[in-house]
């Protein structure tokens, strides 16, 4: 890559993708950062008039997202980044809603890959970021529109990995547990509740709802660590961020290795 970097971050006003332009900034490089509402980051604007550019950015919008690819010229670095949470039982979301959360989590994400790729490739060089959630790898009671989504994108880009691997272009996908930003915050969607998934998904979404502000994890010190693996000759293909993510994803790990040990026997006695 080049010494100084230019990053493109989806979802740049606030959580991580704040602290992603603020981690991006430190180091010295340049930073687009993409946005719903651009004067929410006039101030920063102000703090780095030569470095920091904003652009509107809906990822819902092909021709947004195609703008902003423009606007940005080199892209050495993509984040995609923009995203929200969501609750509720796989009943009680509508149709709407699973497409929604998969228009931004996983269309939106895939469509800025592939608009930055053809640069990538050109010059063998480049990285693209991928926040997915420890919700990529397992899914909770009432996390099902969240999840797939971002599992959708999780696998996606381990395909996508592979592909561009021996191209100069590496895949980064960040797996975060609960941190202090704004997901389970007043902007949380809430699908309109069952009482019969009061016992299950109302435990989701009492507790996320009841987390909000008191989360271990801090987001700046999640930006540094990404940077930090960005930086590595021969980074991994996954960085889990915080310590419930890693205890979860090593659980879903040690459940799904019983399982196949206890169904072994069958899944082998089905060929020919």
């Amino acid at each position: 890559m080049t010494q100084q970097r230019r990053w493109l971050i989806t979802g740049a006003s606030s959580g991580f993708g704040a602290a992603f332009v603020r981690a991006a900034l430190q180091a010295g490089d340049e930073v687009v950062a993409g946005v719903r509402r651009p004067d929410s980051m006039e101030d920063l604007v102000r703090q780095h008039p030569d470095r920091l550019t904003v652009v509107s950015l809906d990822v819902r919008d092909p021709a947004q997202c195609r703008e902003a690819i423009a606007h940005a010229g080199r892209v050495d670095v993509l984040v995609n980044n923009a995203g929200y949470g969501i609750v509720g039982a796989v009943e009680e979301s509508t149709e709407e809603e699973f497409r929604d959360a998969l228009e931004v989590m996983f269309f939106g994400a895939l469509r800025l890959t592939q608009l930055v790729l053809p640069q990538m490739r050109e010059r063998r060089d480049g990285a693209i970021v991928q926040i997915t959630s420890m919700g990529g790898l397992l899914a909770y009671p009432g996390n099902g529109a969240y999840c797939a989504a971002k599992g959708a994108l999780e696998l996606a880009s381990e395909a996508l990995a592979a592909e561009v691997k021996p191209l100069g272009i590496r895949v980064l996908i960040v797996e975060p547990g609960a941190f202090r930003t704004g997901f389970a915050g007043p902007s949380l969607r809430l699908s309109t509740p069952l009482p019969d998934y009061e016992q299950t998904v109302g435990v989701t979404r009492a507790r996320l709802t009841q987390m909000h502000g008191t989360q271990a994890g801090d987001p700046d010190r999640a930006a540094a660590a990404v940077l930090q693996v960005l930086n590595q000759p021969d980074p991994p293909l996954r960085l889990a961020l915080g310590e419930d993510a890693v205890s979860a994803i090593r659980e879903k790990i040690t459940t799904l290795l019983e399982e196949l040990d206890q169904t072994e026997a069958l899944s082998l006695a089905t060929t020919f």
